[in-house]
């Protein structure tokens, strides 16, 4: 039977949306700070000949290209002060909470509360500044190598590695504020709207190569139920969920007693999310975006490493897998579903699994139960990764499709909408509890009223 929360969820409709004030002020300024981040990505990085600049893009699309021009919505390619994108936040952010996962120092930070949080936020930032450094100077570097800059030097150099790096402080910055005071995870949407933005000119360019004759009719049909068909694989694998039997046994307060209740323990099929595709994939574009940071200038084991490592070899696609499958299984057991923490939660809450003794065992039964369910976990997500990539390599398309873009859609947009309904079921709530204090202030003067 459904509960109150989940009938109030179903009735949900746009006039309960009319009337949450708050939810609609949320939204319209997560809107508006969307905006700001996509004009600057128009807004070019100073010094660079624009006219040279598109061929440059061309011939570095693939290190340069792909799923970095994804993330950062275009703007490397239009080489924009937001070229760098929010990626250096993310690695540095994914470092520090595998860091703290394994060194006892900064795990015992994770356990201090708030000020634990704001610590390891602040070596997030230090880290997102170093990487943002490292990468802006590599990036200028391949502009004066490929022979972008108006008056190459190291004043050029400066001033592209300035700019780039306060553009990335900057979309942090924005992030945070739409997660505070927006609708949504701001990072996460910073990447969302990135993607959004460039599908109608991939679709162009996709449209336009079966228009010109160099992809046949039903090459074209068949790729769009292809993305259509993982669309709708990739909802239903992030819905899917591994419900555990929680029991709580009977307690006493005082001269009561009150009967012991259940619940379920829900574990994801992927608890990863889209982390391990992206660092998979990061490392994957390493050894080809120091190529073009060289300026394209590669000695005998680099043009090698490069010849077995691109795109559609079967080393690639092999490396491919086992990282998505090494990163699954390691960001799960170290950040997104400790056993040992979940075990000692349940237990300092009287919680146990029927036939499981609390504690150790109930922790070693929670890994053999996640080590099970990654098995299907890191199976969809390279199948996800790796279909899409397939097909454009032996199709020869052009238009960047990824399942990687794919994943971040669907997670990103079904947290998105979870937390909309939840604004408004708490919007609701609130109304309920406006109502019954009322009505119950109409019912006092009545009352009194009778005992005079």
């Amino acid at each position: 039977m459904a509960s109150a929360a989940e009938q109030m969820a179903a009735n949900l409709s746009w006039s309960a949306f009319g009337k949450a004030t708050e939810l609609k002020q949320r939204i319209l300024f997560t809107i508006t700070l969307l905006i700001v981040y996509r004009v600057g990505t128009y807004i070019p990085v100073p010094g660079i000949d624009g006219t040279a600049l598109r061929e440059f893009m061309d011939q570095a699309a693939a290190g340069l290209g792909g799923i970095l021009n994804m993330f950062t919505g275009g703007a490397i390619s239009r080489m924009g002060i937001f070229a760098l994108g929010i990626m250096p936040y993310i690695s540095a952010s994914i470092i520090v909470q595998l860091l703290a996962a394994m060194v006892p120092s900064l795990e015992q930070l994770k356990k201090e509360g708030e000020a634990g949080r704001k610590k390891l936020n602040q070596y997030t930032r230090f880290g997102t500044v170093g990487l943002a450094l490292f990468q802006g100077y590599g990036l200028a570097v391949s502009l004066e190598a490929g022979g972008l800059a108006h008056d190459p030097g190291w004043f050029f150099r400066a001033s592209v590695v300035i700019t780039l790096v306060g553009g990335t402080m900057f979309l942090m910055w924005l992030g945070e504020q739409i997660t505070q005071r927006g609708i949504g995870n701001g990072i996460s949407l910073i990447i969302f709207v990135g993607i959004i933005a460039e599908i109608p000119a991939a679709l162009a360019q996709f449209f336009e190569s079966g228009r010109s004759g160099a992809l046949s009719t039903p090459v074209v049909l068949g790729v769009i139920a292809m993305l259509l068909a993982t669309l709708l694989f990739v909802v239903f694998m992030e819905r899917s969920l591994r419900k555990i039997h929680i029991q709580y046994p009977r307690r006493q307060v005082g001269m009561k007693i009150y009967d012991g209740g259940s619940s379920h323990l829900p574990i994801k099929v992927n608890p990863a999310g889209v982390i391990p595709a992206i660092f998979a994939s990061s490392l994957l574009l390493l050894p080809v975006t120091i190529s073009t940071f060289s300026g394209n200038q590669t000695g005998p084991v680099m043009s090698t490493i490069l010849a077995y490592f691109g795109p559609g070899q079967p080393l690639y696609l092999l490396f491919f897998v086992g990282m998505i499958v090494f990163f699954t299984y390691f960001y799960t057991a170290n950040v997104a579903f400790k056993t040992e923490d979940v075990a000692d939660n349940l237990k300092n809450q009287n919680g146990f699994i029927p036939g499981i003794r609390p504690g150790q065992k109930t922790a070693e039964y929670l890994d053999y139960v996640v080590n099970r369910i990654l098995v299907l976990g890191s199976a969809y997500l390279a199948i996800v990764c790796m279909v899409p990539e397939l097909v454009r390599y032996e199709l020869a398309i052009t238009a960047y499709f990824g399942g990687t873009s794919i994943l971040i859609i669907v997670s990103v947009g079904m947290d998105t909408v979870q937390q909309v309904q939840s604004h408004l079921l708490a919007h609701q709530y609130e109304g309920l509890i406006e109502k019954s204090q009322l009505r119950g202030k109409k019912r006092g003067p009545a009352k009194g009223t009778v005992r005079r």
